[in-house]
Order: structure tokens, then C-alpha cells, then sequence
């Protein structure tokens, strides 16, 4: 019976001293861990693809400031100066009367200047900006796509968990490195690039 009882704390002992070592050497490693973890990892910020945007507007209702951060971007390298813009006139226009009643954008937020015949600049006033995306799907359905949408980082908080990120039905919201903050197209995305 006594050598059954030795038996026993030995074992109880050594038990003792697995569990502890276990638990010194899970806290060390969590530890090493989040540092590694920490020093290592970039801040993220989120930011809308435009290659995978479809233009559902929820860009628009579904941010949780007032005026939703995503806005409308231009690619100057990309545009093509057009008389008869896709994304700035109705669509089916067939003449270029620039009322207020022929444009696509519901709050004017697009400014039409007059280049040389037959070319105009178009710039986004980004306090009028929605972030509805009517302008981008006429450039995109009729042009060649130099509208775009993004999230402005000026303006947006970077919620933990993006409001218009869950309801985006193409998931075109992704988180990217706050370094590089941007998914720019044209040769506005190139140089971004090259800078990297």
C-alpha cells in the first residue's frame, strides 16, 4: 500500500510539473506571438475594388456618417474628353444640353469645362459627391470606365466592421494596407505601382 501511495505523488508531481511547463511555455508563446504579430502587421483601412463595384448605390444610403465616404473618383489618363459623356449626360441623349434635367448625376456633382472642340474636362466636386455611382455605370455601360468609386480616407472612420462592406452584394469591399490606401485605375494606378 505505501509503495502504491509514492507511486501516486510521484505521478501527481509530475503531472504537477507537465501542466505548469505547458502553461509557462502557451503563455510565452501567445506572447511572442502578439508581438511578432504586432511589430509585423500593417494597419488596414477599408477600400472599395473597381473592378468588382456593380453600382447598387448602397454606397450612398448605407454608410453610417451622413454623407457616405465613398466618392467618384476620375481617371484623367483614361477619359476620353467626350462632347457626349455617358457619365455625365442622362442616358439616350441625343443632344448636348448640359440643364441640370439632361445630367446623370443627381446632385451636379460633375463639372463639365470646355477644353477645344470637341473636348471637355470633367471633375467631381466631391462636397456634392454621393457616392450614388450613376455616373460610374454610364461611363462604365457607354465609355471606357474613367469613373469610379472609392472610400475617401479623409472622411471615413474605418469601422471595425465597414456597414456598406455587408451589404455590398458583389463584396467589392476589401481591407487594404493603409500604406496604399487606394485601388486606382489608369495610369494614376500605374504610377501608384511603380512607386511601391
Amino acid at each position: 500500500m505505501a509503495a502504491e501511495e509514492s507511486k501516486n505523488q510521484v505521478n501527481r508531481r509530475d503531472i504537477m510539473r507537465l501542466s505548469l511547463n505547458t502553461i509557462a511555455g502557451l503563455t510565452i508563446g501567445g506572447v511572442a506571438g502578439m508581438l511578432i504579430k504586432n511589430s509585423s502587421s500593417e494597419e488596414m483601412v477599408w477600400q472599395l475594388d473597381p473592378n468588382i463595384c456593380i453600382q447598387c448605390e448602397k454606397c450612398s444610403t448605407n454608410c453610417v456618417l451622413p454623407l457616405s465616404a465613398v466618392k467618384c473618383v476620375h481617371s484623367y489618363s483614361m477619359c476620353g474628353y467626350c462632347d457626349l459623356c455617358s457619365g455625365y449626360l442622362e442616358p439616350g441623349a441625343t443632344s448636348r444640353d448640359t440643364g441640370a434635367e439632361s445630367q446623370l448625376c443627381p446632385t451636379g456633382a460633375i463639372k463639365r469645362t470646355f477644353i477645344e472642340d470637341p473636348y471637355f474636362e470633367y471633375t467631381i466636386d466631391e462636397k456634392l459627391c454621393i457616392g450614388c455611382g450613376k455616373c460610374v455605370k454610364g461611363c462604365g455601360s457607354f465609355g471606357n470606365g474613367s469613373l469610379y468609386l472609392q472610400v475617401q480616407h479623409d472622411r471615413c472612420v474605418n469601422c471595425n466592421e465597414c456597414s456598406i462592406a455587408k451589404s455590398c452584394p458583389s463584396q467589392a469591399y476589401r481591407r487594404v494596407p493603409a500604406s496604399t490606401p487606394y485601388i486606382l485605375r489608369g495610369d494614376e494606378g500605374v504610377k501608384l505601382v511603380e512607386k511601391l
